[in-house]
């Protein structure tokens, strides 16, 4: 890319630069991105390849370009992803949300009752994806949003404020920790479920992402071990806990539900027909106080 080069030039150069990601298509990642570097809607870019850009466009596109090229997620080169129906900043102190985890969204909108307020845990909320998208949708819901990255946290917080949220608390937290003998409606999930000596670790963008957010001991279990163990002291009685984990943790998931003593366990699939999302029930017992921060 040179001084003089017009739009249609430099992106049909950059198209060819991407032609190895697998994950989008070239030309139209070209084209967001010079979006990024200029300002430019996507409407001028198509309607005017003719055009000259300046030197500093140029050295600004080249630059966004590089780092695509080289596997970093467009989320992180825009600080934004969409997400429900909310578009989320993030950063790379915290994990990219995935429209596979809009289905821990969906799952508590469609099993948890609409006509009451509810206690609703978010535990390693991130960019503050699912506890913001609930917020939005339950008004009522009172949203308690965990992490123990602090960084996220402030991006969470963020989000929340933007968007006007004022039903979702943030906590630093270890899981269900803090909590004691508080007891919630809903718990829910995205924990890290990747094993740590899993090879895509070092491929594509998961090498941008936080590890702490991807990876959970040898097997990629052991978050989720600890959640279905201390959600079910956490949870009224029939209170729901859902949990995303890998396409193949299904039975290994269940597993340790059904071990633990809830019923009514469930696997939900993703839009490309893999296993994402299993919930289950805390059978009804005597319930504790409400948590209250």
């Amino acid at each position: 890319m040179c001084d003089g080069s017009t739009i249609g030039s430099v992106i049909a150069a950059a198209s060819a630069r991407l032609g190895h990601l697998t994950d989008t298509d070239p030309r139209q990642e070209a084209e967001r991105l010079l979006g990024l570097a200029t300002g430019l809607p996507r409407t001028q870019i198509l309607a005017w390849p003719e055009r000259t850009l300046t030197a500093h466009a140029i050295a600004a596109f080249a630059a966004l370009v590089a780092r695509r090229a080289d596997d970093e997620p467009f989320a992180y080169l825009s600080g934004r992803q969409g997400f429900w129906t909310l578009e989320l900043e993030t950063d790379p102190t915290t994990l990219i949300p995935r429209p596979e985890t809009e289905g821990l969204v969906d799952l508590a909108l469609r099993r948890l009752p609409v006509d009451r307020p509810l206690l609703v845990a978010d535990l390693g909320t991130g960019t503050g994806a699912i506890a913001a998208a609930l917020a939005s949708e339950r008004p009522a819901w009172r949203l308690i949003a965990t992490d123990t990255c602090r960084a996220a946290l402030r991006v969470a917080g963020t989000n929340c404020t933007r968007l006007g949220l004022r039903n979702v608390t943030l906590v630093a937290a270890d899981w269900l920790n803090p909590f004691g003998h508080a007891t919630f409606d809903a718990v829910l999930t995205n924990p890290p479920y990747i094993a740590e000596q899993d090879p895509h670790l070092d491929r594509g963008g998961l090498r941008f992402e936080p590890r702490s957010a991807l990876v959970s001991g040898h097997d990629g279990l052991m978050a989720i071990r600890r959640i279905v163990r201390d959600a079910f002291g956490r949870l009224h009685p029939s209170g729901l806990l859902a949990i995303e984990h890998g396409f193949d943790q299904g039975p290994a998931v269940r597993a340790l539900l059904a071990a633990a003593g809830y019923r009514d366990v469930v696997t939900e699939h993703d839009l490309a027909g893999l296993e994402r999302i299993t919930s289950a029930l805390r059978p009804p017992t005597k319930a504790s106080n409400h948590y209250a921060p």
